[in-house]
């Protein structure tokens, strides 16, 4: 890859982001270094030879986890003719491994001074993306005969970062330094390990898993080897659609993420850079995309949010009783309090939606044991939805931030602060309820109500649940109908008027079921119409409606994992040929970015644009995004779980050619229908 890029690995929770010289050089605002656990443990980084800083030939993206830079000593010109070359290897999991070779390609020998230049700021990851770095404890710096350690210290929390190299060299408080002597074609190496700790108040380190190293990179190897050899293995004759599906099974294996004192199970983490921890929304929806092909990521999912379900009334964490929690951070402004994400549980509709993917992954894996051990907790969501979340008292869910000063406004999945408002442009007050929340509310009960019946051996249970689903989405379709548009509001106000904009939330209800059938052929014709679908994808807020910006963060962008729902529930109501057309234009846009889909990106038609316009702070990798073509895959093929088999029913768009599915996992193995069959997807005339 080419000079100027900035270059990202990263192993779960653990990530690094540098110059393309493989230098860090950090600022308080910009998500540059070594992070882990919501913490920098590297700030600067930066290599010299005889004092010079090194000039950047390429990189090779290796893998997520692993990263070769070459270089050559001096500043750039037109013609470079170097003597010396520099190549850095990197690799990251858990903590952070780099090998510095040296080659000397001068008929002569040669003495070099190799410095590498280290500190640490140990800025939490919420203050660098707020701008603010502001430390209250004391920062130290202990150069030891063979070794730098680099540390932080507040009260009981304690960070510490610890850098050994396999050369023997000389530590100062600022880095350490060689001094090389190289023969004509002689090289010099050195190995470093950058350890990382993070201390509990009983002074015992609460990080788990290997150091880095030769060993952690077979390690890393052999579990992305295994990952992939355990997916389902896609063929097909539309080479970018091959290409994306492998791009994104590679960046599902790099979020995954083992949270601290849970058992070493994972879950999606939900994405780079921002978002490298636990979100109940992001890991639930993001477990469902993938069903079909990773379900074993479902399982620790749901263990995981069970395991941090609400259990008290707590404001500054928005916590209730039953209620799953939005988001874990492990970063010094949580453990003060000074944000409430410890965890912190504001958010609407992770509760439902845990509800919804136990009854999915049941439905693909059989594995009834889960469902069992879960009854308390399900039990208790339902409770939450009906005793805590009616905050209007009419059987909807509504939510109202109880934290006013560090809580979020917006908790539903579009949780920017002008996401939801009236066609005139206003902002409704709160309580508020949005639209997609009663589809996952509609559709866990209905779920909950198998798994009761089917599981808990409550058929009394199951009914209720089936006569208050029905209730549900009988008040739906009167309330939240704009019968001069067509289409279903985007929220309702404290006072139970409509926020009557257009917008991207009404394909979510499709998938959740609470359409009456009869308006279904009407959300469908606005999914793909000119308003809201720009060609590349469906825009979170319709184009016309005041608030409508093509890159507002949820005003107008088109989000990828949005429209792979969308696509979904298109399908569902039986609508194949418009999900393909979403289907399309999402895969098409994969394609100008390798691959990988970011967040978001922007709203413009297609026809102004010869390739969709980067969003941008959008994350990349980002879990739901990494999930999008595992779903659409699923969407266009017709896969469905029916009573354990399968059902098939392909239609995609046109130009992708054939495609085979193989080995897909769960209670089906590996003789499946649809994985012995070759499916032709020229389905659709359009």
């Amino acid at each position: 890859m080419g000079q100027g890029d900035t270059v990202r690995i990263l192993d779960g929770s653990t990530f690094v982001v540098s110059a393309d010289t493989g230098d860090i050089e950090a600022t308080t605002s910009e998500p540059t270094g070594m992070f882990s656990l919501d913490t920098r443990f590297l700030s600067r980084w930066v290599l010299t030879v005889n004092g010079e800083r090194l000039n950047a030939l390429s990189y090779d993206d290796l893998q997520y986890y692993e990263v070769r830079f070459f270089l050559v000593p001096g500043v750039a010109t037109h013609y470079i003719d170097a003597k010396l070359s520099i190549i850095r290897e990197r690799v990251v999991g858990g903590s952070f491994h780099e090998q510095v070779t040296i080659l000397n390609h001068d008929e002569k020998p040669v003495d070099l001074e190799i410095r590498m230049e280290a500190g640490a700021d140990f800025a939490d990851l919420f203050q660098v993306k707020d701008e603010i770095v502001n430390k209250k404890g004391e920062l130290y710096a202990e150069a030891e005969a063979d070794r730098l350690r680099l540390g932080y210290r507040r009260g009981n929390f304690q960070r510490e970062t610890m850098i050994t190299s396999s050369q023997p060299a000389r530590y100062d408080r600022n880095g350490f330094a060689f001094s090389v002597h190289l023969e004509p074609n002689e090289q010099w190496r050195t190995e470093i390990d950058v350890e990382t700790s993070a201390f509990s108040a009983a002074g015992r380190d609460l990080r788990i898993g290997a150091r880095p190293g030769g060993t952690e990179r077979l390690t890393l190897e052999h579990d992305l080897q295994q990952w992939i050899d355990d997916a389902p293995k896609v063929n097909c004759e539309c080479q970018h659609l091959s290409r994306t599906y492998q791009r994104s099974l590679i960046d599902l294996a790099a979020l995954r993420f083992s949270p601290l004192s849970l058992g070493g199970q994972a879950l999606p983490a939900a994405g780079l850079p921002w978002f490298m921890t636990m979100f109940g929304r992001d890991s639930i929806l993001t477990c469902l995309q993938a069903m079909p092909f990773a379900p074993e990521l479902s399982k620790g999912t749901l263990r995981l949010l069970a395991s941090l379900q609400g259990t008290r009334f707590d404001d500054f964490r928005d916590e209730d009783p039953g209620r799953i929690m939005h988001e874990m951070r492990y970063g010094e402004t949580a453990a003060f309090e000074e944000q409430p994400h410890s965890p912190y549980y504001g958010s609407v509709d992770a509760t439902p939606l845990f509800l919804v993917l136990l009854d999915e992954y049941e439905r693909w894996s059989g594995d009834a044991a889960l469902v069992r051990e879960l009854e308390r907790e399900c039990r208790a969501a339902l409770h939450w939805i009906d005793a805590y979340a009616d905050l209007g008292g009419n059987g909807y869910i509504w939510y109202e931030r109880r934290n006013t000063d560090t809580g979020l406004e917006n908790q539903c999945w579009k949780d920017s602060w002008d996401s939801i408002s009236y066609r005139d442009g206003r902002l409704p007050g709160f309580p508020r309820a949005t639209c997609e929340v009663q589809g996952y509310a509609y559709d866990a009960k209905v779920r909950a109500a198998r798994l009761a019946r089917e599981f808990w051996d409550d058929p009394a249970y199951a009914d209720r649940l089936e006569r208050e689903a029905a209730q549900l989405k009988e008040r739906f379709n009167r309330d939240w109908w704009v019968a001069d548009g067509g289409f279903y509001a985007l929220a309702l106000d404290p006072d139970g008027r409509q926020a009557d904009v257009l917008s991207s939330n009404i394909g979510h209800l499709l998938w959740s079921g609470i359409v009456d059938d009869d308006r279904a052929e009407r959300i469908a014709a606005h999914l793909v119409g000119p308003r809201l679908f720009s060609g590349w994808g469906v825009r979170t807020l319709a184009e016309g409606e005041v608030r409508y910006n093509p890159i507002g963060y949820h005003n107008g962008t088109v989000w990828p994992f949005d429209n792979s729902f969308i696509a979904w529930g298109l399908r569902r109501y039986g609508f194949a040929e418009e999900a393909a057309t979403i289907a399309d234009g999402i895969l098409a846009a994969a394609s100008f970015f390798d691959g990988r889909l970011p967040e978001a990106f922007g709203g413009y038609a297609r026809e102004l644009t010869k390739f969709p316009v980067e969003y941008p702070t959008a994350c990349s990798p980002q879990a739901w995004s990494t999930g999008t073509p595992m779903l659409l895959l699923r969407t266009m093929l017709g896969i469905e779980p029916h009573e354990g088999h399968l059902s098939v029913d392909p239609r995609l768009p046109v130009g992708m050619g054939r495609i085979e599915v193989l080995d897909i996992p769960g209670r089906w193995g590996r003789v499946d229908a649809f994985a012995r069959g070759r499916l032709e997807l020229n389905k659709l005339a359009r």
